[in-house]
Formats: C-alpha cells, structure tokens, sequence
C-alpha cells in the first residue's frame, strides 16, 4: 500500500537522528527508530553509492508497522557522514575495506532485542554480503536488494576495470568519474534508472533541497576502479559456497547499473538462498518502484521474515 508522500517527507515521530563515532572517530550519521511496544526484531538497512536513508523512510514505516525496530547510517563519505574527497559532490573511495570496518563495529556496539536482520541495496546489498564473509555481521537472515555484484559497463567489466585503473594513475584518483549522470553512455535520464514511479523519484529531490549537504553526484575514479575490482574478486570468493545464513536476493533483470546476471550466479552458490525476479517493469530501486513492483518486493521480504527471521 502506497503511503502519501507526505508521510515519505518527513522524520517519523519516535524516530532520532544522530551521530555515531567509528573506532576511529569519524562521524557517522544515523538513523533509529525503535519498534513499538514489544519488538520482533530489528532491521539494519544500508542503501547504495550515493545513498541517504531518508529515502527508504518510505519501506521503514511498512516494517516499522509489522513490529521491527530499524537502524541505517550513511556510508562514511556520503550522506551526512562526512567526505573522502575534497570535492563535496564526489563519492570518492580508495578502498571499500573502511566500510566493512564501520559496519563491524555498527553491528556490534548495536544492542537491541530480537532476531536481528540486515538488509543492503545495490553497494550497500556487496557490502553486506562481504560483511556476512567476513564475519563483520552475524544476522539471522540477510536481504540483498537490487545488489552490486556485478557492475554494467558501456564497454566489458574487464575494459572498464582496465580504464578506470588507468585513469587513477593518469590524474587526481578522486576526480569525478564522469558528470552528474549514474551511469556515463545511456540514453535514460537518471529518473528512468533508478524508479517508474515520478512520486517517488521526487522524494529523494525534495531531501535534497531541505538538506543540501546529504546530496553527492558522480563516483570518483577510484571508487569505480575499486568498485570493479571488489566484484570481480568477490565472484572467486570460494567462501560463497559455506555461508549458512538464509538470503534473499531481489534481482532487478532489466537493471541498468548494476549486472543482474552476476547477482544469479553468486545465487546459485549460496546454500542456503531464495531469488526473486523483476522483469522490465522494474528499475533499479526496487523499494522505490511504483506501487506493483515495490509490493510485490515488500511482501516477499515480508514472508521470508517470517520464515526464515524467527
């Protein structure tokens, strides 16, 4: 069920925002919004490259009904959480291991009752599952949502990879990788990448402008040249083959950012996962699509919650 865009622009009442300091003192924007009386559980979401949480404050009412408390930050870089690159508008990364570092000590100093959830969109859906690799998180259940396992290039992931290494030694590694756009070479403005549904799109517009400090544009170089290597060294990860906790994948195939089909292989190798497809209907933001595709994602998130979350 649609909630009114109202209620999508503003802080839930119950909800806070802080800030949470790292291990090694970077400020970390977050976001909490406790269940109501006695919880079922508790969902960490973590969204994407470029991502702030008030964007899902939409998809955090629907689980925040269902009795689940929630908790989000912004990335360390992005957001409201500082940046790595002189340039404020970049999203500049020399290594993805500070996040998975973030994360560990997010998830650890995170005391609240219940079955504990994560849940990652496109980079935040990789980085949860390097985390779930690397032990940063130990969760009953993960749910990986339109996930970067892969990334779509106008050339070959191994070209782009090639050409993003060498653009890092040829100039400043934390200059923007392109202008503005999400994706350099498509003909689709960035509203038709990421969500059908104009509402929707709008919703993240109008946090821009009440926050203009949250907003980032394009990656830098080096994000892109990491981006690509992580994924790749991600897909001969042999430790897929014995991780145990339940997932799910929700695999946007007509994605035009991210490698659908990178997603369903490392699905078949997990042991214990369950898939669900979305056809041309859907963008890449599938929590934000219009009302047919982002119910039809919420209700079967909702039912392997209930299955396989405790």
């Amino acid at each position: 069920m649609t909630i009114a865009a109202p209620l999508r622009r503003a802080i839930p009442a119950g909800a806070t925002i802080t800030q949470w300091s790292a291990p090694d003192g970077w400020k970390i924007r977050r976001f909490d919004w406790p269940a109501d009386g006695a919880p079922r559980g508790a969902i960490l979401f973590q969204g994407g490259r470029g991502d702030v949480f008030e964007k899902y404050l939409e998809a955090f009412g629907h689980w925040h009904a269902a009795g689940w408390t929630i908790a989000s930050f912004d990335w360390r870089g992005q957001g409201g959480s500082g940046r790595l690159s002189p340039d404020p508008h970049v999203g500049h990364a020399d290594d993805f291991a500070p996040w998975i570092k973030d994360l560990a000590a997010f998830w650890h100093a995170w005391e609240v009752p219940g079955p504990r959830v994560v849940m990652g969109h496109s980079m935040g859906g990789y980085l949860m599952l390097r985390g779930l690799l690397d032990h940063a998180v130990e969760p009953a259940a993960a749910v990986l949502v339109a996930q970067m396992l892969g990334l779509k290039a106008p050339v070959s992931p191994w070209l782009g990879e090639k050409v993003a290494q060498l653009m890092t030694r040829i100039g400043n590694p934390a200059r923007a990788a392109w202008k503005g756009h999400e994706r350099p070479g498509t003909r689709l403005d960035r509203s038709a990448l990421l969500t059908h549904d104009p509402s929707r799109y709008d919703d993240e517009q109008f946090w821009y402008r009440e926050k203009p400090e949250i907003q980032l544009g394009p990656p830098s170089w080096a994000w892109l040249a990491r981006a690509f290597a992580e994924t790749r060294a991600l897909s001969g990860d042999r430790r897929i083959e014995s991780l145990v906790v339940p997932i799910m994948l929700l695999v946007a195939e007509a994605d035009a950012l991210v490698d659908p089909r990178a997603a369903l292989r490392i699905a078949e190798r997990l042991p214990d996962a369950e898939v669900v497809r979305f056809g041309a209907e859907a963008a890449h933001e599938l929590l934000r699509e219009a009302d047919q595709v982002r119910d039809r994602a919420l209700a079967a998130i909702d039912q392997f919650l209930e299955t396989r979350a405790g």
